[in-house]
């Protein structure tokens, strides 16, 4: 049995550019998302199209009994991998205070407890005979402190730091550990809304999902630490680094408040 590559979150917009890519490399997949029905749908398109074996198994990543199923199955299957791609991920957009309690444990469940689970489970069961590699999908947003998505950004900045953790804790065993940082990425009807709220600026750091995927898994195999795709991106980081992060809370929460309004304008226009 050949090692797979496991893609949480592949049923969405990056998942399914991720597992495309993998497969188009002669990699085995293992998939999993909540929507078994587009689960399905992907794997045999994958297995028609690219001849690769694909596997897959719904969960919820923010439920523990569920992830602890999910990690049964993979276990009681004797699989093993040669990769880890963490997509899975929740957003929220909101003022903190105006946020449900649900809204904020469904980001910190998804995106930090389901992404550390994942993480620890596959380590315990990688191919030795492969060199390991993982890909966790942060944000650019974890570079910077976002009033209307604080918590998300904070728990994309934690997906950053314990990632270059991590690579630091296993690359003596040979596994190595690339945080994607994109801004942002048309992968659902919602993004594209978000994306076309912030005007100009919006579309000129959006990139192509395809590209950044492909991107992505090239930089990894090379042992590359962060990847932010995008000249402009990369500048935008490297000079909020240069701005003092009282100052830079102030101007991002200006533009991500006019962004708001504007999305908010075009949703009653729309109505």
């Amino acid at each position: 049995m050949r090692s797979k590559v496991f893609i949480s979150g592949a049923a969405g917009g990056l998942g399914k550019a991720f597992a495309v890519e993998c497969a188009r490399r002669g990699w085995d997949l293992f998939l999993t998302d909540l929507n078994s029905e587009q689960l399905e749908i992907l794997a045999a398109a994958l297995r028609r199209t690219y001849g690769i074996h694909v596997l897959y198994k719904e969960c919820n990543l923010m439920d523990p009994d569920s992830r602890q199923e999910l990690f049964l199955s993979i276990t009681s299957g004797s699989y093993r991998f040669r990769g880890l791609i963490n997509v899975a991920g929740l957003d929220v957009e909101g003022m903190f205070r105006e946020r449900s309690r649900d809204d904020i444990r469904g980001i910190v469940r998804l995106n930090v407890e389901g992404t550390l689970e994942v993480t620890h489970s596959l380590l315990e069961i990688m191919d030795p005979m492969q060199s390991f590699w993982i890909i966790t999908v942060s944000s650019l947003a974890a570079f910077f402190p976002i009033p209307v998505k604080a918590t998300y950004a904070a728990s994309k900045r934690f997906l950053l730091d314990f990632s270059l953790a991590l690579r630091d804790e296993v690359k003596a065993q040979g596994v190595t550990v690339t945080v994607l940082c994109p801004a942002g990425l048309p992968t659902t009807s919602s993004a594209v809304e978000g994306i076309e709220a912030q005007g100009l600026m919006g579309q000129l750091t959006t990139q192509n999902i395809g590209y950044v995927a492909r991107r992505t898994l090239d930089q990894a195999l090379r042992g590359k630490s962060i990847v932010v795709p995008g000249f402009l991106n990369q500048v935008m980081r490297y000079a909020g680094s240069l701005v003092p992060p009282v100052v830079l809370s102030g101007l991002i929460g200006k533009r991500w408040r006019a962004a708001r309004k504007n999305r908010e304008d075009l949703i009653v226009v729309l109505e």
